[in-house]
Parts: C-alpha cells; sequence; structure tokens
C-alpha cells in the first residue's frame, strides 16, 4: 500500500463516509445501552423507575437473541454474559461494517 493509499484510508476513517458514521453511532448506542442496563442492575437499581424499566426493556429487545444463549447459576453472571454478549457483537460488527463502508 502507497503512502497516499494509507493516508486517504486514514482520513476517510476519521472524517469518514457518512454511512459509515451512522452505523458506528447506532451499533455504539446499542452497545452503550445493554452496558447501561448491566450496571443498573449489577447495581441493584429500582426496577420501579421510569428510567431503569426503559432502559431494561431496549436492552431486553436489542439482547433478546443472546440473553438465554448460555445459563449460569448465579444471576449476575447471566446478566453479564448475556447482555454482554449482545453488547460486544454490535460494538465488533457495527465497527468492522463501518470500516469495511470507510475504505471504499
Amino acid at each position: 500500500m502507497s503512502p497516499y493509499t494509507r493516508a486517504h484510508a486514514r482520513s476517510t476513517a476519521r472524517g469518514g463516509h457518512p454511512v459509515a458514521r451512522a452505523i458506528v453511532l447506532v451499533a455504539d448506542a446499542a452497545a452503550l445501552l445493554i452496558l447501561l442496563w448491566i450496571t443498573l442492575w449489577l447495581l441493584d437499581a429500582n426496577q420501579g423507575n421510569s428510567l431503569v424499566s426503559f432502559v431494561h426493556d431496549a436492552a431486553d429487545w436489542l439482547a433478546g437473541w443472546s440473553y438465554d444463549l448460555f445459563t449460569f447459576d448465579r444471576a449476575w453472571v447471566q446478566v453479564v454474559v448475556g447482555y454482554g454478549l449482545a453488547a460486544l457483537v454490535y460494538g465488533c460488527v457495527g465497527h468492522a461494517v463501518a470500516g469495511r463502508l470507510a475504505r471504499r
């Protein structure tokens, strides 16, 4: 790869393709929402609170495919692994797709 091509790839990734930036934004927001729910659950947040309820519902919807993928005896491990896997996948896949778009 020539120095010009490397510099162009770096500048494109930073300034970026607008669709790539949107994908990263959505993927990061999804991962952040799931991580927020994990944090609220570990801190034993009040489930009756409307913000906590909203975050829980959104995280359930986003991580519905991964939550019961593995089962553990301890509830905290179940929450961290079940929701954490979804957050990791959203972050990695979103950034990978955005990176591919940015290189075009």
